[in-house]
């Protein structure tokens, strides 16, 4: 095992830490309920330096915003919601309860990362968080951890409760952040290697292929101006999406007598999905979310990783326009904003384009020609310019490829 991997013991002094934020190549809204996800690290994303010292507590700043925070586990900080500082608070509430005390430490994080782009910035703030303190703390190290975290899927899932308050084998849950999602960010962020896309199935979490991402193509990435933030109205739809499977599950579960855990499991017992089908005829939201994890964890990404290994890139574009289209559809977590930017993509020659994360604004990606990806950004700039000159305003570009998982730095 590598001394910069996630998984190794720590001496219990100061920390550096590098959590990379996640494309989701295809994916949406699939791994929570046991779907699969194609996904690779970027080669940006949020770093955490944990320092010893002399006062108490937890001493936090961030290079976006001036001033320091002070935090207490246990002590409520009064943050206005989406805060940076509230996720800080989860984490060391979180670590407290599983771990113990935390020694008095000073963090700073510091984010190359768009915020509320899709690119998970508040996942890899959260996990940065909690593997600089876990290792300043000697928690790594510890005897409970190595019961606890044994490999890299059990990093995923854990870092994941730290949002969604779950517990964790033996490690008990507290609040969270009020996201009802998976663990396809944090698998992709500890899981992921360079140069490659990772084809992993969830609850649990299970590897099923790493496909090679073309070394000629870039990965452009236009942030559309439209915040996709997991607050508010915005976290509501998102959750929406979530419980709806939840829904769907638990009127299988009534009616068949069945305890499945997740939507797949009960698609493993139903093949076809007829009976389910069925069950929630009268309920179109329920339908059509049904069918959108039909399509997109069961068809589509199987056949666009087989066209990629295959060196098919027109089938890999196809499968990707399919997923863009059944996400307006079925799912309903696209804003013209982003059905655009994909559009757009296409038509200036991209091999495939998809918008990415949790919807409702956010990202698209385009696989590009690594040799043209500056042209192509600045040709996808402006034509967005011409139909959403307000939000255009707003948003950016930037040039990325699949990039290697967390490390610690130094």
């Amino acid at each position: 095992m590598s001394p910069d991997s996630p998984l190794a013991g720590s001496t219990g002094s100061g920390a550096h830490w590098f959590v990379p934020g996640r494309i989701e190549v295809l994916g949406k809204h699939t791994d929570y309920a046991g779907g699969r996800t194609l996904v690779a690290a970027v080669d940006r994303g949020v770093t955490t330096t944990c320092s010893p010292w002399d006062g108490e507590g937890v001493t936090a700043s961030s290079t976006a915003v001036p001033g320091e925070l002070h935090l207490t586990a246990g002590v409520d900080p009064h943050l206005a919601a989406g805060h940076w500082g509230g996720y800080v608070q989860a984490v060391i509430d979180r670590l407290t309860d599983n771990f113990g005390p935390l020694a008095p430490c000073r963090i700073e994080v510091s984010s190359d990362l768009p915020l509320a782009s899709g690119m998970s910035s508040s996942s890899a703030l959260v996990s940065s968080v909690v593997l600089a303190l876990a290792d300043a703390n000697g928690f790594t190290g510890s005897a409970r951890w190595a019961r606890n975290v044994t490999d890299e899927a059990d990093l995923a899932q854990y870092l994941a409760c730290f949002e969604n308050g779950m517990s964790f084998k033996e490690l008990p849950g507290a609040a969270g952040v009020g996201t009802f999602g998976g663990s396809e960010d944090h698998t992709a962020m500890v899981a992921s290697r360079a140069g490659q896309l990772g084809q992993f199935r969830f609850c649990p979490i299970r590897l099923e292929r790493r496909v090679a991402f073309p070394a000629d193509l870039a990965l452009v990435v236009a942030v559309s101006g439209v915040a996709a933030e997991k607050t508010g109205a915005a976290r509501d739809l998102y959750n929406r999406a979530s419980l709806a499977t939840r829904e769907i599950l638990r009127v299988w579960n009534e009616a068949t007598g069945r305890r499945d855990a997740v939507l797949a499991d009960a698609l493993d017992a139903d093949p076809g999905a007829l009976r389910l089908h069925r069950l929630v005829s009268g309920d179109d939201y329920l339908t059509r979310r049904l069918d959108h994890f039909l399509a997109e964890s069961e068809r589509i990404i199987p056949a666009a990783a087989d066209a990629l290994e295959a060196g098919d890139l027109d089938g890999f574009g196809a499968a990707v326009d399919e997923s863009q289209e059944v996400a307006d559809t079925l799912l309903g977590n696209q804003v013209p904003q982003t059905i655009a930017l994909a559009r757009i993509a296409r038509r200036l020659g991209a091999v495939a384009a998809c918008s990415f994360g949790a919807g409702f604004g956010g990202s698209v990606w385009a696989g590009v020609p690594r040799a043209d990806a500056e042209a192509f950004a600045a040709a996808w700039s402006e034509g967005y310019r011409a139909e959403f000159p307000a939000e255009a305003a707003r948003a950016t570009t930037l040039i990325t490829a699949p990039g290697p998982s967390a490390r610690r730095l130094g």
